[in-house]
């Protein structure tokens, strides 16, 4: 990728505009404010689009600019509201430039400046009785458009921040009982994938308490996973997938198994596994027990497995059950994830 810095100089204008889908945000859009920033002194950006994105609706677009461009290092942008009533994304541009015109109006914004990096940005500043900056038309600075991203997002996913292309990453996780392969299929997956993974963070907890734990160590350990599923999400490395070691509901499981209750902040941490991972696999128990100091026996094992598979099933979450070789599991998996 080249250098996307931008040379700091003196404002050039007091305020400028910039319009667009951003949909995904990316390293264009950000060589775009970049510039807008370094010769304005304050930078208006207005996030629109009709209709919206389903998969990445205008306050998570609005919400990628804040992260990326914080207010304590950019004190001269701002994030304008959305707007009710825009014209479809495919109506004459003249009526688009109305509409800007009229809400910007309405908001009492007044731009000197409207920076694109498209052709309608001439007509939109001239109607705005603004100086028109475009950045990198041609697309040579930054190669990348909207519309390829949206086509194929992993392909192009080097010109997204990884703030960003975490959004896309699916989340696959593993459940099973003690000792069915989950850590050893977790690490093979992520290798086989070229991609990242979440151990399991209940472990770390778990040594560390000598095995002592109580309701607000599950806790600890449910919110401890999933910012590891998180952060394995914003790895530079990361591809398609995150495979996770276990989650929250597993440790719901224990946090009554162990100590016979479990904090309401845990259900409701188990209950958004529903919706957190696209999907769920479930190691058979047809390994032999393996007995690393912390484990109970087979016999317990097997109850274990009954739990998770009840837990499953009460929740509605659809899974797959994988069995055999560690190789066998990751072809099984593969097969599944790349129907």
């Amino acid at each position: 990728m080249p250098d996307l810095t931008v040379p700091e100089s003196a404002p050039q204008f007091r305020h400028a505009l910039v319009v667009g889908k951003f949909a995904p945000f990316h390293k264009g859009h950000r060589l775009l404010l970049e510039r807008a920033l370094a010769e304005c002194e304050r930078v208006s950006v207005w996030v629109y689009s009709r209709p919206d994105f389903a998969g990445m609706p205008s306050p998570l677009r609005r919400n990628w600019i804040r992260e990326l461009f914080p207010t304590r290092l950019f004190p001269g942008l701002e994030l304008l509201p959305d707007a009710p009533n825009p014209p479809p994304n495919d109506g004459p541009d003249a009526v688009h430039r109305a509409y800007v015109r009229r809400v910007l109006d309405g908001w009492g914004v007044h731009p000197d400046a409207v920076y694109t990096s498209e052709g309608y940005g001439d007509a939109l500043a001239a109607e705005l009785g603004a100086a028109h900056v475009c950045v990198d038309r041609a697309r040579e600075i930054v190669p990348i458009s909207g519309t390829q991203l949206r086509a194929d997002i992993h392909a192009y996913r080097q010109f997204l921040d990884p703030a960003v292309y975490a959004h896309f990453v699916g989340r696959v996780v593993l459940l099973g009982a003690e000792s069915t392969g989950k850590s050893t299929l977790t690490r093979a997956l992520a290798e086989s994938f070229g991609t990242t993974y979440a151990r399991e963070y209940g472990r770390d907890v778990y040594e560390r308490e000598d095995g002592r734990l109580s309701p607000e160590h599950f806790l600890e350990i449910a919110l401890g996973h999933r910012a590891l599923e998180d952060e394995a999400a914003r790895t530079p490395g990361v591809h398609r997938w995150v495979f996770c070691d276990t989650n929250a509901a597993t440790t719901l499981m224990w946090s009554y198994l162990l100590t016979g209750t479990a904090l309401p902040e845990l259900h409701a941490l188990a209950d958004a596994c529903r919706a957190r991972y696209v999907h769920t696999f479930l190691c058979n128990d047809d390994l032999a027990h393996e007995q690393d100091g912390w484990r109970a026996n087979t016999a317990v094992r097997t109850v274990q497995q009954g739990f998770i598979r009840q837990e499953l099933g009460t929740r509605g979450i659809g899974f797959q059950e994988v069995r055999g070789s560690v190789s066998a599991r990751v072809e099984q998996v593969r097969a599944a994830l790349e129907v």
